[in-house]
């Protein structure tokens, strides 16, 4: 979702602890963050083979956050929905979807709303100041963690985790998303697609300098973020090629066209 359709302003520089705004020491694995969540969320059960999605409790900001994110994209949209909270929330992302005159519009308009969560200056200073350290791992490890802390009202219970970077090593800049609200609610492989994975990954890598890879999983609507990785080509994005999900209301239309005409890919990715 826009998730990373989603992220919002880290702390300020000023604000970071310590060794975050200095040289991070050469054996990075040894160096830990700490992150308190805003919402609490209790562990999610598996169901053949499927996490279920746990409500998180919310959290003293997680209404400011929603709120905050939904009059941003209200006004790039230029309509509101008149439901509340987060079902609203879902269909302003739907109109958002067919504003544009193609996904490549609608990929545009989510980079914009993200960028319009964060004063220019503090995405300038990050990626010249903090960007940079330690080959990139430092940035991917913070944004990793802020996405961890700000953004579970909107994806729902996630987790900090390693991923395999370019170089060979190994980073805590992962985040897990055990079951996501965002597609989960929107019921759609291009809303995911073209409002938050796309768009995310863009904005990371043009506007904070940290290349990020997100990989959702259709079937079980869990997802992968793996910063500090690039993804790949449009074309070698296997997410790319996704046909529509199960509880997509269209699908059993879909699908028996697409046994007709052989074309798997969901026509909204």
């Amino acid at each position: 979702m826009i998730n990373s359709l989603a992220f919002l302003p880290p702390p300020s520089i000023s604000s970071l602890p310590l060794p975050l705004v200095k040289p991070a020491n050469p054996h990075l694995r040894k160096f830990k963050f700490s992150v308190t969540r805003s919402s609490s969320c209790p562990k999610s059960v598996e169901s053949d083979g499927i996490a279920e999605r746990t409500e998180c409790k919310p959290g003293p900001l997680d209404d400011l956050f929603l709120n905050l994110f939904r009059r941003k994209m209200v006004r790039e949209v230029g309509w509101d929905s008149a439901k509340p909270g987060y079902d609203g929330l879902i269909e302003v992302a739907n109109r958002l979807m067919m504003k544009g005159r193609n996904n490549s519009d609608t990929r545009d308009a989510a980079v914009r709303i993200l960028r319009s969560l964060f004063p220019p200056f503090l995405l300038e200073l990050y990626q010249l100041l903090i960007a940079p350290l330690e080959g990139g791992k430092v940035a991917a490890m913070m944004v990793a963690r802020v996405t961890a802390l700000t953004c579970q009202w909107l994806m729902g219970t996630c987790k900090i985790n390693s991923v395999d970077l370019p170089d060979g090593t190994s980073c805590e800049s992962g985040v897990f998303v055990e079951r996501c609200k965002y597609l989960e609610e929107s019921k759609c492989v291009g809303i995911c697609i073209n409002t938050c994975k796309l768009p995310t990954q863009t904005f990371f890598k043009n506007y904070m300098g940290v290349p990020l890879l997100m990989e959702p999983n259709f079937e079980d609507y869990s997802c992968q973020f793996k910063f500090g990785v690039l993804p790949p080509l449009p074309e070698d994005d296997a997410a790319l090629r996704e046909p529509c999900l199960e509880i997509c209301p269209n699908a059993t239309q879909r699908r028996e066209v697409a046994q007709e005409t052989e074309i798997a890919q969901c026509p909204k990715a």
